[in-house]
């Protein structure tokens, strides 16, 4: 049997993704998966150190490592109306964001990217864990955050409003689909290797929609906010047809961001394939 290190995020859409993987709810073909849960900078720098055969990554990121990663067909985040939200306490007022401290989710995070491209001016920024952010806007330790995943839904209900929505800016500047996330993998392993990997995810995808429900104990077991109508919500905001197969409108919109960012410098010049060969 082959063990491989698989990183992703303990947020419900990933551990609805690859339940059915880790848990060898479907035939894992002779793989067994050794898995690191990370929050999304955490994973980004475990793969900037090569820690981890297989992991989720931000696409940000993944600009500055496609020299020894690949990204698969299978287990991205894209979508519309997906995008990070700057938002900021409703008792603040922030003139202009040239001068305002911002709590940001990570350096690498395709938050910080899309916040980079919407508001350049917007430098003074800090770091801090993704489900911290939304308190710290709240004591009025940063004058804005960025906030992703579950506290999208819940931000409103503490206090919270929204400056921008930067998945919409991004959806209304280039007309392409928001990529969030991928899956990545070494691409010194055997091709047949990265194939069968591929192959598992998709089908571990294809068991959580097959089997409604299911995942629930995994998801709940990791959820920051463990209300299940939210750990859904998420589940249908992140997980989609992207999620499953990138296809050409998927790998399009990808294309597309970092060809920005390239000419923007904001990531090195690219010079392999970013897909897997399909």
């Amino acid at each position: 049997m082959t063990k491989l290190s698989i990183g992703f995020s303990p947020c419900p859409n990933d551990t609805f993704i690859f339940d059915a993987l880790v848990h060898h709810k479907i035939d894992t073909e002779g793989l067994e998966f050794d898995v690191y849960l990370g929050d999304v900078e955490d994973l980004n720098e475990k793969a900037f150190q090569g820690d981890l055969d297989i992991t989720k990554i931000s696409y940000h990121a993944y600009g500055y490592l496609t020299n020894d990663y690949v990204l698969l067909d299978s287990g991205s985040a894209l979508g519309q109306g997906c995008g990070p939200l700057l938002v900021k306490n409703s008792n603040t007022r922030i003139p202009n964001l040239k001068d305002a401290k911002i709590a940001i989710p990570g350096k690498y995070t395709t938050a910080n990217f899309l916040l980079s491209i919407a508001h350049p001016e917007a430098t003074n920024k800090v770091e801090m864990l993704f489900s911290d952010i939304e308190q710290a806007v709240l004591n009025g330790d940063v004058d804005a955050g960025l906030l992703i995943h579950e506290n999208r839904f819940t931000y409103q209900e503490r206090g919270l409003e929204k400056i921008i929505d930067l998945g919409e800016y991004w959806e209304k500047t280039t007309g392409a689909l928001i990529p969030l996330g991928g899956i990545i993998i070494k691409r010194s392993l055997p091709e047949e290797l990265i194939q069968k990997v591929n192959r598992l995810i998709r089908k571990s995808i294809e068991y959580a929609y097959a089997h409604p429900g299911e995942a629930y104990g995994y998801m709940k077991s990791h959820a920051q906010e463990m209300d299940e109508h939210v750990m859904q919500q998420h589940v249908d905001l992140y997980v989609n047809q992207y999620s499953i197969d990138l296809g050409q409108t998927g790998k399009d919109s990808i294309t597309q961001m970092f060809n920005l960012a390239q000419e923007k410098g904001i990531i090195p010049t690219i010079s392999n394939s970013l897909f897997v060969d399909s």
